[in-house]
């Protein structure tokens, strides 16, 4: 859990804007799912804005505040972490900070190890006692910090008391250590001259950003992990629910007796809660255990990122990933594992293109993938599902598996690790397009992710080609409201996206790529020839940019208090042959049939799909005026403060890996060389 990531300066900044104390309560209810109470507010308004007070006072306010820091494994949450650089060493500096507003103490006959408060029906622990567990944890072997060399300290800090009025709290028998160092209002100076010596007057974005990824906050985009490892190791750190569902798929693929016996698995999981990670984290276990196992994937974008970049060239690698219509005929013998990725993204059947329809599927698509392996594994996530061709559910693979008497195992993963780690954001989503039952409410900063709306699609494309050209991973994506041309004949693009005076191209349709070397359809998200064309939600699934600007169509409008989901009318156009709107709406041809009884839904989750490609910050426009302004409310003014994650502005940890270009064919392919600054930035999907 952590409620906020903010340097002091901004904190303050959000408290004089009102909104600090807003955001933390709606925060709080995501995680604990009850409403706080009025004691934590007033704590929080009293200590976290004198901690921050004397941060800046100290010239301290670059320094970063963790507010609420619970990581995975803790008893209990820490309510400030402090984090910055060290100015001597230069190393990481942590300081843990237990906030308290007790203005007197007492011993406590009953519990003499503990200490009365007035206002307090039992005893309270002394805050020092409190801070060890705290302290013990993160500078443990099982800490999230294990390994790195760090400046660490704790302290309490008693802002409203005198050390007269809590005399109890320094008695010889406290605990004594570098976390028990107790501050009251009589040694506020010292405090001061405490952080001083502590942090340097800059560098904490730095530190931060490398804290952050130790605490599972932040955490490396799908393919920069695969890509760092070059595909040897895919350099994840599955945590609590996430090693769980691997430790029993391995025990369940090393354990069964016989080839004839058939294990399933069920993972369900929103976007970003770690399934990818899961199945690529079986595939390397078991690839380098020598059995036989693939991961197939319904994403064409994924398979082509994954061996046109990390498999670079590997053809071994190359060949462990496969479509789900790749198992028509199902291998002999039968493969150790297989991990069905996307597995939403099932159809009724397997087809191809590239067979005559003869040799297309004969049963439904799950059971060609469950006559494909001992092991099969499904991982799927039902509020991606934008096709009516797309059947994939956990009750309809529950009842495939059943029918072969075999039951399934079920899980549901419900941590999150997209979105630059905010929840708060995922959860925005979710009540600003309606898929959770809760009423939308303003946006706030979190320090996390960032949301702004641009005033005209003009401005939504300066702001992401200004962010690709200074280095970041940027891309434009829209809802399918306009047609999608082909290819002309001379490969050059139709610029179907009219927006008034403003046209641009959908990203190339199909497999070969255009004129200027606008790369194919599967690979516009990885190559930076593809961010001066915008993609759909076809385009987009399952990939990740660091900054992404989303055009919402006239597919889904707001008017009054509720959604409305529109079809396009489409005309072509006597002179050019090409089709263009005559009737706003989705022009989306695999949806907007009348007898789509899912039409709502599948609209609703493309923008679910699209507002949460972004790792850093997202850029939201609508087509519709009422929307339009219905965004602005939603999302609230934008005021900088330094909270703006420009790439100007990011430290270099939090700029990832970038990634080299793929060889053209007829080229001679050279070793691959290791992923560096000097490459293209791409990020991919992490634990989708």
């Amino acid at each position: 859990m952590l409620l906020l990531q903010l340097p002091a300066v901004d904190l303050l900044r959000l408290d004089q804007r009102r909104l600090l104390l807003s955001h933390l309560a709606a925060r709080w209810l995501s995680f604990k799912k009850k409403e706080v109470s009025d004691g934590e507010k007033a704590a929080w308004k009293e200590s976290l804005i004198q901690l921050a007070t004397d941060l800046v006072s100290a010239g301290r306010g670059d320094v970063r505040m963790l507010v609420e820091c619970e990581p995975e494994g803790a008893d209990a949450p820490v309510d400030v972490v402090l984090v910055g650089r060290h100015p001597e060493t230069d190393r990481e500096s942590v300081l843990l900070v237990e906030l308290k507003r007790w203005s007197s103490v007492s011993h406590s006959a009953k519990r003499p190890e503990r200490v009365e408060v007035p206002g307090y029906a039992s005893p309270k622990p002394h805050p020092s006692d409190q801070l060890q567990a705290t302290y013990d944890f993160f500078t443990g072997d099982e800490g999230p910090l294990k390994g790195m060399q760090i400046e660490y300290a704790g302290l309490s800090y008693l802002h409203n008391a005198h050390d007269s009025d809590v005399a109890p709290l320094f008695s010889a028998r406290t605990s004594t250590g570098p976390h028990a160092l107790t501050i009251t209002a009589d040694t506020r100076a010292d405090l001061l001259d405490d952080l001083r010596e502590r942090f340097a007057e800059n560098g904490s974005a730095s530190a931060a950003e490398r804290v952050l990824q130790r605490l599972a906050i932040r955490t490396t985009p799908l393919l920069t992990a695969m890509m760092s490892s070059r595909g040897e190791d895919t350099v994840f750190t599955l945590r609590g629910e996430q090693r769980r569902v691997f430790r029993d798929i391995r025990l369940a693929v090393e354990r069964l007796p016989s080839d004839e016996e058939r294990a399933v698995f069920i993972v369900e999981g929103g976007a970003g809660s770690g399934k990818s990670a899961i199945g690529l984290e079986l595939l390397q276990h078991f690839s380098a255990a020598g059995q036989s196992v693939k991961y197939a994937s319904g994403s064409r974008a994924f398979d082509a990122a994954m061996k046109k970049h990390v498999g670079f060239g590997d053809g071994e690698f190359q060949d462990r990933f496969a479509f789900f219509s790749s198992f028509i005929t199902p291998p002999q013998p039968p493969l150790d594992l297989l991990i069905c990725d996307e597995a939403h993204r099932l159809r009724a059947r397997s087809t191809s293109r590239y067979l005559p329809e003869e040799q297309w599927g004969k049963q439904p698509q799950v059971d060609d993938l469950l006559d494909a392996a001992r092991v099969t594994v499904f991982l799927l996530d039902g509020s991606q599902v934008v096709r009516p061709s797309e059947v994939g559910t956990a009750a309809l693979i529950r009842e495939a598996a059943q029918n072969r008497h075999i039951s399934p195992r079920m899980y549901e993963l419900h941590k999150q690790f997209r979105c630059g780690g905010s929840d708060r954001y995922r959860d925005w989503v979710h009540d600003l397009l309606g898929i959770s039952d809760r009423e939308p409410d303003t946006w706030i900063p979190d320090g996390l992710m960032h949301v702004e709306v641009a005033d005209s699609p003009e401005e939504l494309e300066r702001i992401i080609l200004e962010e690709s050209e200074a280095g970041a991973s940027a891309r434009m994506v829209a809802g399918f409201c306009w047609p999608w041309t082909p290819l002309r004949k001379d490969k050059t693009l139709e610029s179907d996206v009219r927006i008034g005076d403003w046209h641009r191209p959908w990203n190339v349709k199909g497999d070969k790529p255009g004129a200027n070397d606008a790369p194919p359809a599967k690979l516009w998200g990885v190559r930076r020839e593809g961010v001066g064309q915008i993609g759909c939600v076809y385009s987009a699934q399952g990939l990740e940019w660091d900054w992404c600007g989303v055009i919402m169509g006239d597919d889904m409008v707001w008017r009054e208090d509720h959604w409305e989901y529109r079809r396009a009318a489409l005309t072509r156009d006597k002179e050019s042959g090409v089709w263009r709107v005559r009737t706003p709406g989705s022009a989306d041809e695999s949806i907007r049939s009348k007898n789509n009884e899912r039409f709502d839904e599948c609209v609703r989750n493309a923008y679910h799909v699209l507002m949460t490609r972004a790792s850093r910050a997202t850029v939201l426009y609508s087509t519709d005026a009422e929307t339009q302004a219905y965004l602005k409310r939603m999302v609230g003014p934008v005021e900088d403060d330094g909270l703006r994650p420009t790439w100007d502005r990011l430290p270099p940890e939090a700029r990832g890996v970038r990634l080299p270009s793929v060889p053209k064919r007829g080229h001679r392919r050279r070793k691959r060389p290791k992923a560096g600054p000097q490459d293209l930035q791409l990020s991919f999907e992490f634990l989708s």
